[in-house]
């Protein structure tokens, strides 16, 4: 059975999709079976950033309402055989239950290692719904003031779900810029929201950072991360996978 992470933030524009889809490629790479499960409803655009926004034909509301089955509305990737996308689209929130959702990740989670919920940023219905279908959590911020206090409250409302691990991915770091303390540092980000520190993102700027080279490597250290460096199979921070 998939163990199922959300991926969520606590405002919109920290790269959380952009961190979601990445360490599904690294994943995928590792030789696991990973699907991106896209509950952003608002925005849906797990897809393109996967680059497979022509090849859905239907997504998650096809398979809760019927018109297909969820197997169906799955997504093959072209260049890495084992990654998969479950579209989402604009229908209005209010009609789609956390719980026919969870029964369309549940009917196709034997099929996978990982399951990646895309979750709308913030604390409304949508994150809820995103919630409700995982068992651990990834929380995406970005090192400033204001995306800490955001992501203090999804924080919170993470821990009444009793996930089994809840950890902390800082993107878009600028190096030069924590040394002078422009911004906050991961760790002192991790440390005032109490959650451990799994991955750190080096932001795309051809001044401070070779950009292919160092975010590729920071997602393969996240993926590892999440199962487990060497040959033993673990699941995320340590714990054993079943």
């Amino acid at each position: 059975m998939a163990r199922k992470i959300v991926v969520t933030s606590g405002k919109g524009g920290v790269g959380k999709t952009t961190v979601c889809c990445n360490l599904a490629v690294q994943l995928a790479r590792r030789g696991e079976r990973v699907a991106v499960c896209d509950l952003d409803f608002g925005l849906n655009n797990a897809d393109v950033v996967l680059g497979l926004e022509d090849l859905a034909v239907y997504d998650v509301v096809d398979a809760v309402e019927g018109r297909c089955r969820a197997r169906q509305a799955l997504v093959r990737h072209p260049r890495y055989p084992t990654l998969y996308a479950l579209s989402s689209n604009k229908i209005a929130e209010r009609y789609v239950s956390p719980q026919a959702v969870r029964l369309v990740l549940d009917s196709i989670a034997p099929q996978f290692d990982y399951m990646l919920i895309d979750c709308p940023a913030g604390i409304e219905d949508g994150f809820h719904r995103a919630a409700s279908c995982a068992d651990e959590a990834l929380l995406v911020t970005t090192p400033h003031i204001s995306a800490m206090r955001d992501a203090d409250r999804v924080a919170g409302l993470l821990q009444s779900y009793r996930f089994g691990r809840v950890g902390l991915v800082v993107n878009l770091v600028r190096r030069d810029m924590a040394r002078r303390g422009d911004i906050l540092r991961p760790e002192e980000l991790a440390a005032a929201l109490r959650l451990p520190l799994v991955g750190v993102i080096p932001e795309e700027d051809k001044f401070f950072f070779d950009n292919v080279a160092e975010r590729s490597r920071a997602f393969r250290l996240l993926a590892e991360a999440c199962a487990g460096a060497g040959g033993e199979r673990r699941g995320l921070f340590g714990r054993r996978k079943r």
